[in-house]
């Protein structure tokens, strides 16, 4: 048994394996998610119940104002709240969110979304995500809800 499949195996784990089986789930889930490749993200960080990405504000984003169109902005949010619930290898979806829109992103500048789980309890969680630019100015927040759904992210297996 592979060192992944034993962490997707363990009933409870420690510090270091729950790190351990967050970043494999991440990269699994990256793998298969050509919406977030192809908008130039990248996981900058990721551990159980966070996750930090990154996309660069491309020409082929901004809005007829010549600002990042607020739906890549919320894409971004959104998966990174993804890659932050879906952290423990139980697969979660989204139930709702809202976001907020504070300051505008500009041709060039380096968003990064911070998801960080706030509330996990029974099939739920509640989710914020702070989007920045490149000089640490909030560019959103946004809050998501996730509901727990069968299966996991990286195979389960039998001892």
């Amino acid at each position: 048994m592979t060192k992944t499949a034993m962490l997707a195996a363990a009933p409870a784990l420690n510090a270091e394996e729950a790190q351990a089986l967050a970043q494999a789930v991440g990269a699994a889930m990256f793998d298969s998610d050509p919406a977030s490749q192809g908008l130039g993200m990248t996981i900058d960080a990721i551990a159980p119940g966070h996750a930090r990405m990154s996309m660069p504000v491309r020409a082929d984003m901004l809005n007829g104002h010549g600002s990042c169109h607020g739906g890549f902005i919320f894409t971004l949010a959104d998966s990174a709240f993804a890659f932050a619930c879906n952290s423990h290898n139980l697969t979660t979806v989204g139930a709702g969110c809202t976001i907020d829109y504070l300051a505008p992103a500009r041709l060039h500048d380096v968003l990064t979304a911070d998801a960080t789980e706030q509330a996990l309890a029974g099939k739920s969680g509640v989710y914020d995500v702070k989007v920045t630019n490149q000089d640490g100015r909030t560019v959103a927040l946004f809050r998501g809800k996730s509901h727990r759904v069968s299966g996991h992210i990286l195979p389960q297996h039998a001892e």
